[in-house]
């Protein structure tokens, strides 16, 4: 196998050159914003955009605790309850937004994300080999305005969430060429402000990338160390007793929990699914999502091997909010250069289809609302926002329910079927048997002049 090099020059691309293509992605920004803006107006109150960010509250509640000796994990953070649930590294990486008022701090955060998707869109762009110019700019500027328009990315936006950051921190790891010698350390420093990150180490593992399992894993246990020499007995509670306990993320059966186990308490009825069920289903999809990252991997296709990575990681995790899938954005990228890569081809059937796979994406995770004018919930009025928070008919909730879940089976699923054949192929044919005559005697070539 000829591993993927992302950041070889020599084969880069350029974006599609016609100015209509690109009036197309810019006029879709203006239509973005223009949606965002009027779907839940900006001046609402706690539902506007920019008008929440208690999770960047929590954040800096977390590291201002740390500054002044509290406690982390006994008490809530803040007076609506919520607790912190990050390690005790975290509170030193929140440590520069403490220092700041909470208005300079969310103005800062907000910017940060925004910044943080335009990096993610131009990475993935370059992963795919097309060459970073004017074009491609403009095209990334509209896809993140564009992308702003999918729940997960609307409430990140919203809640001030970190999810973005730590898939920003492990494409720029993972995307580099193998033979970095640090590769695997920005998986670990993900994996070291929030545990999910960790699982990428699984697809490490799967792809034999055995240096960067090593970086990745002793860099987790730094971050562990800095946690114990900031605040001992904080990081003793949470790595052997908070670190297990999910119901502190949220209750199993709420509606935003996109992940097996919250589809179970969804499908049942109960906040506690069977365990059992959970564990079989859990390992089931588990076996799906990194099959299909392998054979993507084997293929070339290391943005959509990551993505697909992400996407399990979410899926097997026993409590998954909806900004937790903000690999769809990455996902997005690459759906967009399919029709490109069919177009050049000349597969004109093949690019009617490609077509539809980013509409079709973008449908499913798209900021569906809920807005109750009368109120819910202690707000009025009250908005939420997803096709799993929206009232769609019965006969829909069977998808509806758990969107997210149906886009990872869905693009795992097309992996396997589009480039596992050709895998398992070359699983079955045999190697050819090793010549025992390898001496360079046996070779007339090797055999220097006569004498």
């Amino acid at each position: 196998m000829t591993t993927h090099d992302a950041t070889t020059p020599a084969t880069r691309i350029r974006f599609p050159t016609s100015p209509w293509l690109l009036a197309g992605f810019v006029v879709g920004a203006i239509i973005a914003v223009y949606v965002q803006l009027t779907i839940i107006p900006l001046d609402t109150k706690v539902f506007g955009l920019f008008d929440n960010q208690v999770d960047l509250r929590v954040y800096r509640q977390g590291a201002l605790h740390l500054m002044d000796g509290q406690p982390l994990y006994e008490a809530p953070m803040l007076r609506n309850g919520l607790l912190y649930t990050y390690t005790p590294f975290s509170t030193i990486v929140f440590l520069p937004f403490a220092w700041l008022d909470v208005p300079s701090a969310e103005v800062l955060w907000t910017a940060l994300i925004f910044a943080t998707l335009f990096y993610v869109i131009v990475a993935s762009f370059r992963s795919l080999r097309y060459r970073v110019d004017w074009r491609l700019l403009i095209v990334s500027a509209s896809l993140v305005c564009a992308s702003t328009l999918l729940e997960p990315v609307r409430t990140t936006i919203w809640y001030g969430q970190i999810n973005v950051f730590l898939m920003a921190i492990v494409l720029w790891d993972l995307l580099r060429p193998d033979g970095s010698r640090l590769k695997g350390i920005g998986v670990g420093i993900a994996a070291g402000v929030k545990l999910t990150p960790g699982f990428f180490i699984l697809y490490l593992a799967i792809t034999r990338r055995r240096r960067a399992i090593v970086v990745a894993a002793g860099t987790i246990v730094a971050t562990m160390v800095i946690g114990f020499l900031a605040t001992p007995g904080q990081s003793w509670k949470y790595w052997t007793d908070r670190v297990i306990n999910s119901d502190r993320v949220g209750p199993t059966d709420a509606p935003s929990n996109q992940s097996i186990k919250g589809a179970l308490a969804t499908a049942f009825g109960t906040a506690d699914p069977n365990q059992v069920l959970w564990a079989v289903l859990a390992v089931a999809a588990m076996a799906l999502g990194m099959s299909a990252a392998y054979v993507a991997h084997r293929h070339g296709q290391e943005l959509l091997a990551l993505c697909l990575t992400g996407m399990t990681a979410t899926t097997v995790s026993p409590f998954s909010w909806g900004h937790h899938w903000v690999w769809f954005v990455p996902l997005l990228v690459y759906l967009v250069h399919l029709p490109i890569a069919a177009w050049r081809s000349g597969r004109t059937g093949l690019l009617a289809v490609t077509l539809l796979l980013p509409a079709a994406l973008y449908a499913t995770v798209f900021i569906w609302r809920n807005h109750v004018p009368g109120g819910a919930m202690g707000f009025k009025p009250y908005y939420a926002t997803g096709m799993f928070m929206t009232r769609f008919p019965d006969w829909l909730r069977w998808f509806s329910s758990e969107p997210y879940l149906w886009v990872f089976g869905v693009t795992a699923t097309a992996t396997l079927i589009l480039w596992g054949p050709a895998e398992f192929r070359r699983f079955r044919t045999p190697k050819p048997a090793p010549r025992l005559d390898r001496s360079p005697l046996a070779d007339p070539a090797s055999v220097g002049p006569r004498r």
